[in-house]
């Protein structure tokens, strides 16, 4: 009876033993598929605003070479627009200016709650083709007085997008000055002779004419009228965390992940995050 009871004793031994392994094999390859989850729910690693700054400059100055918008006036709305490239339309679409459909608009599109909860945006099939249509954006007659600034004047062209109605925020041409000198965007702008503006100015001139043209009369209103800029930026500080900005802001965490494109709560010094458009 005793040996009965000693071989009970010890099989039983046996079983929690097992079990107690089968238990944390079980754990450990739990956490390893967590983790995997976790880190394809990562995605692509947010930009910093120099990552995104030098990555783009180059695209900046080519359009600025054409139609004679400042390189550091289209890398500052870029930045601001696109949450330093980390916003949904920017990493999906390639929207990078925020652009919507347009009446005139034939091209791939996506919806994002907006001003309405389906509005269409424009996608493109690369970043270059985005700052491209931003520049033919602008080359319309609400804009016309822009070109006729001095190509590194970066400071006449923040004020005059303002004026012209580009934007809602009383403070964007102060947004785009800041981000301009806090980044010495500046130093991507180029003069000209006099003999080079002129000839800009009636190139810039025929190409405002014909978009209105061509652009059909019950078109040109929703063509015209990009939903204004009215967003509120902030550019993380060595505390913040998503939870303490949105208690800040009065938002939830979802809708500043969602604005700016992130699939985790890492935040990096001195990223620029889009609080509220």
């Amino acid at each position: 009876m005793k040996k009965f009871f000693y071989g009970m004793f010890v099989f039983m031994m046996l079983i929690t033993s097992c079990s107690s392994r089968r238990g944390t094999i079980s754990s450990s390859k739990s956490g390893s598929n967590s983790k995997t989850s976790s880190s394809s729910s990562v995605g692509r690693p947010t930009m910093a605003g120099n990552d995104y700054i030098a990555h783009y400059k180059d695209v900046a100055v080519a359009e600025m070479n054409k139609y004679g918008i400042p390189a550091s006036i289209k890398l500052a709305q870029a930045l601001l627009e696109s949450g330093n490239g980390n916003s949904y339309l920017a990493r999906e679409a390639n929207n990078h200016f925020g652009i919507k459909c347009g009446g005139v608009w034939k091209g791939k599109s996506v919806t994002r709650p907006d001003d309405n909860i389906n509005d269409c945006f424009r996608v493109y099939d690369n970043p270059e083709q985005s700052f491209r249509d931003h520049s033919e954006f602008l080359l319309r007659p609400r804009y016309a007085a822009l070109f006729k600034l001095d190509k590194d004047d970066y400071k006449g062209w923040a004020r005059g997008l303002k004026a012209a109605g580009y934007a809602t925020n009383p403070r964007y041409p102060e947004l785009l000055i800041e981000m301009i000198e806090r980044y010495h965007l500046d130093q991507y702008d180029r003069g000209e002779s006099p003999r080079e503006k002129v000839v800009r100015e009636e190139a810039v001139k025929v190409e405002i004419v014909q978009n209105v043209q061509e652009t059909p009369p019950t078109v040109v209103k929703t063509e015209e009228i990009k939903s204004p800029v009215a967003m509120r930026i902030h550019e993380v500080k060595a505390q913040d965390t998503l939870y303490s900005l949105s208690k800040l802001y009065n938002v939830s965490v979802d809708q500043i992940k969602s604005l700016n494109g992130l699939t985790d709560d890492a935040l990096s010094l001195g990223q620029l995050l889009v609080i509220s458009k």
